[in-house]
């Protein structure tokens, strides 16, 4: 079973936010995408939602679409209200210098598909 910190760790990806278990939380699937209004509507509860986005809104929809962890690409860093906000609604923020397009490879490589195919 993938969990978070494996694929923090298999990714080599940055946490941004406060530390949390994340071997206990298992991510069910993945969604990509920049804009938000589809994120809304496109991502379920449990995916782990890959994006170049760093503002405050990535906040609010990953709150509201109850994702698993936020993936920022590309060196994309958000402003410290942007983490204290996330840290404060319980998101997880992590990082990579890597293109969305290799993260979401790497994603399906190991074994997490979007759910519902």
């Amino acid at each position: 079973m993938l969990t978070l910190q494996k694929l923090i760790d298999e990714l080599n990806l940055t946490v941004l936010t406060d530390p949390r278990d994340f071997s206990s939380l298992k991510p069910e699937g993945g969604y990509v995408s920049d804009l938000l209004s589809c994120v809304m509507t496109g991502a379920k509860a449990g995916n782990v939602w890959v994006t170049v986005q760093a503002h405050i809104n990535v906040v609010a929809v990953a709150g509201l679409t109850e994702v698993c962890a936020v993936i920022l690409t590309e060196n994309a860093q958000p402003e410290p209200t942007v983490l204290a906000r996330a840290n404060q609604q319980e998101v997880i923020l992590l990082s990579t210098p890597e293109p969305s397009y290799h993260v979401v490879g790497r994603l399906w490589d190991l074994g997490l598909k979007t759910a519902g195919l």
